[in-house]
């Protein structure tokens, strides 16, 4: 039978006291609780810890002075312990992780996090990208608080809410000639030399359109990220089809791109939000109800093109 932390409570109370119905008085329980909690951490460590005496009350030995001490010291720590988990839950201290997709976080993440990251909050933020897949396990694992994922490849694991539907849409150069229709149909692409955005559930989604198109594009390039793509198109290497857009028309190289969108009835992909649902933090708490709120708002910087 191991020793409780109840059992270790009565037995400091009870000889704070020096007297087992004292003890009993201040704990608002049976002196024989008390009584037996005594008995319990004397069989357990098969020592004699109390010395009980009838007219004077109980005593410690030399062995029970040594338990005494460490029960204190372990109690005050496990109530220390208990205050400080039940602040974290209410305050914006300490760190808050998270892990984001990396081709569409970029963009709007830090429009969600500059009001966290104000000096009052003493909150540090971790931010670290990765695949779909992985930043689902890293939450799974604990290794995040939130995420920010493609949520139509979610694990069912995975407690999350949704954020936006992201409508394809097709990225061409500024002087390309199909940049001069205000829309296009996926069937305009088919001719076109296209690049792709390499990562796993993009690759999926790809899959999912040509099959709607009943012909597969000449694809020219695959990149893992959604600038080098933009940078790509932007050279007029050929022309992309995405989901995310952001509000700039500039790539990194510096060329001007335009995103047109595409009147077939395609599918979207889902932004969502993952995080621990029962009894999150505040921070996690308010990190969630920010990324909804930007999001509410039909200016947000992912939208249709």
């Amino acid at each position: 039978m191991t020793v409780s932390l109840k059992a270790m409570r009565y037995f400091t109370v009870a000889l704070r006291h020096g007297n087992i119905s004292r003890a009993a008085t201040e704990l608002r329980i049976a002196a024989s609780a008390v009584s037996a909690a005594i008995d319990q951490i004397e069989a357990h460590f098969q020592l004699k810890l109390v010395t009980r005496q009838r007219s004077r009350g109980i005593t410690p030995t030399a062995d029970g002075q040594v338990m005494l001490r460490k029960f204190a010291t372990l109690l005050e720590e496990f109530d220390t312990v208990l205050k400080d988990g039940a602040e974290l839950k209410r305050s914006f201290t300490g760190a808050l992780r998270v892990g984001y997709y990396s081709p569409v976080a970029p963009a709007f993440l830090p429009g969600i996090l500059s009001n966290l990251m104000q000096p009052r909050h003493d909150l540090t933020l971790h931010l670290h990208e990765g695949d779909n897949d992985a930043v689902q396990l890293g939450l799974h694992r604990g290794e995040y608080d939130a995420i920010l994922f493609v949520s139509d490849a979610a694990a069912p694991w995975i407690d999350h809410d949704p954020l936006i539907e992201a409508p394809a849409y097709c990225l061409l150069a500024a002087d390309h000639p199909l940049a001069a229709q205000p829309a296009i149909h996926l069937a305009d692409l088919l001719e076109e030399p296209v690049i792709t955005l390499d990562r796993p559930v993009v690759t999926d989604y790809y899959s999912r359109l040509f099959d709607m198109a009943g012909q597969r594009p000449t694809i020219v390039a695959h990149a893992n990220s959604t600038e080098m793509v933009r940078s790509l198109v932007g050279s007029g290497a050929g022309c992309a089809i995405l989901n995310m857009l952001p509000l700039t028309d500039i790539s990194y190289a510096g060329n001007r791109v335009v995103a047109r969108p595409i009147l077939d009835p395609l599918p979207t992909l889902t932004l969502s939000v993952g995080y621990n649902k029962q009894a999150p933090r505040r921070a996690v708490s308010e990190f969630v109800a920010r990324c909804q709120s930007y999001f509410a708002n039909p200016g947000a910087i992912i939208s249709r093109a």
